[in-house]
């Protein structure tokens, strides 16, 4: 019968982790278990304990990407943020599903929503995060004249020549056309995110287009609000 110790390093005393050799008893201490426990059969275990043994495998395995899905069903407390601090030290990509708000705030630096027609948007931090963003873009998009209406918002500027300077009458006239150049870089960008060919064949290009659509959406928030402010003098 395998024992824990067996279970993870084969019969090993050493394991490799994220490049560095580990010794086992120190490595399976890290997952909670004690060295008299890291002898005893895996049969032996609780379901806490099982699922810590699944996770300190896990985390020998040579790997630059994860994918997990609800990773946090069934799992007890200590497991929980053991999870959760494991996965914040990764220093690979991850990729995960989960139905866990407070898990998702306290692990993920950008979530992928699917917002419908076969759209995928990406949004800086957690949950509480992308749900702030959406309100301040919906919001900002709601309230501004969208590129489209160039003509009106142009109509009315001219209707008011004292309250802008020229300098500011250019800017209102260039921003339709700056707001849709972003928006077309930002749904660009999406698209390159929504492919899982990117995960699979260019992981190490994921965190530079996720910078990248981060940079492009504070702009587009930018834009928006100097929009609103022109708009309304």
């Amino acid at each position: 019968e395998k024992t824990v110790r067996d279970n993870v390093a084969g019969g090993s005393d050493q394991v490799e982790v994220n490049g560095k050799s580990r010794h086992i008893i120190s490595y399976l201490q890290d997952f909670l278990f004690s060295p008299d426990r890291v002898q005893q059969p895996a049969k032996a275990l609780s379901g806490g304990e099982r699922n810590r043994l699944l996770l300190a495998k896990l985390f020998t395995k040579p790997a630059n990407v994860l994918v997990l899905d609800e990773p946090t069903n069934d799992l007890d407390i200590e497991t929980l943020e053991l999870l959760e601090e494991l996965l914040i030290e990764y220093k690979g990509t991850i990729l995960l599903v989960s139905h866990d708000r407070a898990f998702l705030d306290n692990v993920v630096t950008s979530t992928l929503v699917f917002e419908g027609d076969c759209r995928v948007a990406s949004y800086v931090g957690g949950f509480e995060d992308w749900q702030r963003q959406r309100r301040s873009v919906s919001g900002a998009k709601t309230e501004q004249p969208l590129p489209v209406q160039k003509k009106s918002a142009v109509a009315k500027e001219k209707a008011k020549p004292a309250k802008l300077s020229y300098k500011d009458q250019r800017e209102l006239e260039q921003l339709p056309a700056q707001i849709e150049s972003l928006e077309k870089k930002a749904e660009e960008l999406q698209q390159s995110l929504a492919d899982p060919a990117l995960y699979r064949d260019r992981p190490d290009d994921v965190a530079a287009l996720t910078s990248e659509l981060d940079t492009v959406n504070a702009e587009l928030e930018t834009a928006y609000g100097r929009w609103e402010e022109l708009d309304s003098l």
